[in-house]
């Protein structure tokens, strides 16, 4: 299952991944306008009729002799989606260790464990206020979407010119924290990395 949907992502097979996209982005823009039951019983409709059809139409071939009577759908009912009860207690936990590992995040950011990182937290805070004022939910869905079909792929093609531009951003942030860090601990220059410190030159 995981190797057909990096195939999605990756557009190993353009016609389907093609289709799974613009299902999903269809599907999400007419939530603007429609409830999500109405959508999701539409979709349920649109979809039942399709295969009830191709259905039948192959039992028709198969009636008349012009077709070898196989399920069109047969690699999808064959498709295991099941899990054992082991790989079941392995994906619990860890959903659960994920789960508390993020109220603990929440709990030091909330209650100041640390002054710097709490600090990076009310500004990010504050910075969605403002995307919240553009735009709605099912907009960032909507962007996630086309971005989870569109960024790995095309970092993929371009992984060496995306590195190379993350790196300066990379080592620009650093800078930038290291600075409000020293701020934060009382200032002053930041610290000489020579031995001993800086040796007067020599005339």
């Amino acid at each position: 299952m995981a190797s057909k949907v990096m195939d999605l992502i990756y557009w190993k097979d353009t016609e389907r991944t093609g289709m799974v996209l613009t299902g999903l982005v269809v599907g999400l823009l007419s939530l603007f306008q429609l409830s999500i039951i109405t959508v999701v019983s539409t979709l349920s409709l649109a979809i039942m009729c399709f295969t009830i059809s191709v259905r039948i139409y192959y039992q028709v071939l198969h009636a008349l002799s012009w077709g070898d009577g196989q399920h069109p759908f047969k690699t999808y009912l064959d498709l295991d989606i099941s899990l054992s009860g082991e790989q079941a207690d392995h994906y619990m936990q860890k959903a659960i260790v994920m789960a508390l590992s993020a109220a603990d995040t929440l709990k030091r950011l909330f209650f100041v464990g640390n002054v710097f990182d709490s600090l990076k937290f009310l500004a990010l805070m504050y910075l969605v206020t403002f995307l919240g004022d553009l735009c709605n939910g099912l907009t960032l869905l909507i962007i996630g979407v086309i971005a989870l079909f569109s960024l790995p792929l095309f970092y993929r093609q371009r992984q060496e010119q995306v590195d190379i531009s993350f790196a300066k951003i990379q080592a620009q942030f650093d800078n930038i924290k290291d600075i409000l860090r020293r701020l934060a601990q009382g200032g002053g220059p930041p610290p000489d990395p020579t031995p001993g410190g800086a040796k007067p030159k020599t005339q």
